[in-house]
């Protein structure tokens, strides 16, 4: 894979294709993401190759225990940060279209300050706009 960010993309998708789904299929995440299926198949090749996925004979796609957790973290990323931009005044659909784009290139280090802030900042509501 190219970058950090796509292999954390096809992590999340998968991780919450699974939430919905029973089995996931190099398909699934052809029509979740919109991407060609030669895309995708080199990806998972990869994610597979790296250790953070399973494909079993029938091709359903698993999260290894390594890449459960890069999801689930990279997920917690999206939610966390799409839930600042609202809280700061962003409608709904911006602040999901934005926190997609930061929970990729956002350091740990700054995340944790994030999370802190409006940790401490909990009984504000979300600004609706």
């Amino acid at each position: 894979m190219r970058t950090h960010e796509s292999q954390e993309m096809y992590l999340e998708t998968i991780l919450l294709l699974r939430s919905r789904k029973a089995n996931v299929r190099s398909v699934d995440i052809v029509e979740e993401l919109g991407y060609a299926k030669s895309s995708v198949s080199r990806a998972v090749n990869l994610l597979e190759d790296g250790g953070l996925i399973r494909i079993d004979g029938n091709g359903d796609i698993a999260l290894t225990a390594a890449g459960q957790k890069k999801a689930e973290d990279i997920y917690e990323k999206h939610r966390v940060i799409t839930d600042a931009f609202i809280r700061m005044g962003a409608d709904a659909k911006l602040a999901e279209e934005n926190a997609c784009r930061v929970e990729h290139v956002v350091s740990d280090e700054m995340f944790d300050i994030i999370k802190r802030y409006f940790a401490a900042r909990s009984d504000t509501e979300p600004q609706e706009k």
